[in-house]
Order: C-alpha cells, then structure tokens, then sequence
C-alpha cells in the first residue's frame, strides 16, 4: 500500500519539481545531458516509491532484515541474474535469428495478406514465435513495416489506436514458445519443467492470441474502438 501511494504521489510530484525537461551537464560530455520528463516519470516515480518501501521496510524490521540479509541477497542476486542473462540471450537469439535470409522470406510473405488489421496481427505473433520474444517480435515487425501498415490503416478509415490494440495483444502470443525467456525464466525459478507446466503456459498465452481476431471482427461488426 505504502509503495502504490508514493508511486501516485511521486507521478504528481516528480514533473512538478522537473518540470518538462531536465537539463544535466556531467564532466566530459561535450553537450548536457536533456531529459524529457513526461516520457520517463513512470519509471522515476515507481523507483522512487521501491527506494522508500525498501527504506521503510529497513526502519520497521531492521534486525530482521540483518539476521537473513547474507542469505536474501544470494537468492536474489541468483534470481536477478537468472532473469537478465536468459532474457538477453533470448533477445540476442531473436535478432540473429531476424538476420537470417529465411526470416526475410517470411516477412515478405506475412506482406501479402490484404487486410491491415489481420496483417499486422499474424505478422507480429509469427515473429514473436520465430524470434521467441514479444517484445522483439513487435519491435522487428513495427521497424520493418510499421510505416506500411499504418499507412494502409489510414488507406481503410481505420483508426490507428484499433492497429496498437491489435499489435499489443497479437505480440503475447506465440512469444511463448517453449524458447522464450519468460518462460523458461518463469520454470526455473518455480523448479518446474516444460513437461510439468507447458500445457497451461500455452493455454493462457497462446490460445488468448485468437481474441484478436474477435477484437477486430467487434471493430467491423460495430465501430468501437
């Protein structure tokens, strides 16, 4: 509760004493250093409000914290480098993966389907499954072809917050592969294997990915956004 307040509280109070861009000059940078505040409060509030729970959990149960502190950090030195390290070679995966001449082949394929919306939903889940991550199977497929698919959104009076619904949501799905980050992340911190948990990783993330065919068939049907 206390970090959910101060995180709304520093969301307030962070470009209040900011402003709208903060300007820092550091030795040996030639130019100073500008910040956009209102593109990064998010993060500044939420660690900010982590800094002060942690504070306050530090004030409140001290020798508590001092009898396991030697113990808690290895587990989360273990947990925060088991994390990092698969994620970051997942995402190293996905972009030699996208170099290949095959996954060009693929793109170039995924290009022919007419609809905009049903484009942009199987190209970004296929490259989210090929590349093993949302996030790179979104960045890839916008990088390539989001000029062209906002394009021929706009071309079909189709509003282009309808084609962010859709991308976001497609990108969550065939992410999950038994190859993704996440997931093998998510296994080896519960001491889990693919043969014990696979069937319901794939149930919740793989098998939602088809709501975003009935987002877009609700979008023709009535309008909504």
């Amino acid at each position: 509760m206390l970090i959910g307040v101060a995180n709304m509280a520093f969301t307030k109070l962070i470009p209040h004493w900011y402003g709208v861009q903060n300007v820092t000059t550091l030795p040996g940078l030639k130019e100073p250093l500008v910040t956009k505040v209102p593109s990064i409060v998010g993060i500044w509030a939420v660690e900010a409000a982590l800094i002060l729970g942690i504070l306050f959990v530090l004030c409140t149960a001290f020798n508590v914290v001092r009898k396991n502190f030697a113990e808690g950090t290895k587990v989360a030195i273990n947990g925060a480098m088991l994390a990092s390290v698969n994620t970051a070679s997942e995402y190293g995966f996905g972009a030699v993966i996208a170099s290949l001449p095959g996954f060009m082949v693929i793109r170039e394929a995924l290009t022919s389907i007419p609809n905009p919306l049903v484009n942009a939903a199987i190209t970004v889940t296929s490259l989210a499954g090929v590349t093993g991550s949302a996030s790179g199977g979104m960045s890839i497929a916008l990088g390539a072809m989001g000029e062209q698919l906002l394009a021929a959104t706009e071309a079909a009076g189709i509003s282009p917050e309808v084609l962010h619904r859709v991308v976001a949501m497609a990108s969550g799905g065939m992410d999950t592969l038994p190859h993704n980050g996440a997931v093998i992340t998510l296994l080896a911190v519960t001491g889990l294997t693919h043969k014990d948990s696979y069937k319901d990783i794939f149930a919740v993330t793989c098998i939602k990915t088809m709501a975003v065919f009935v987002v877009i068939g609700v979008y023709y049907m009535t309008g909504l956004v």
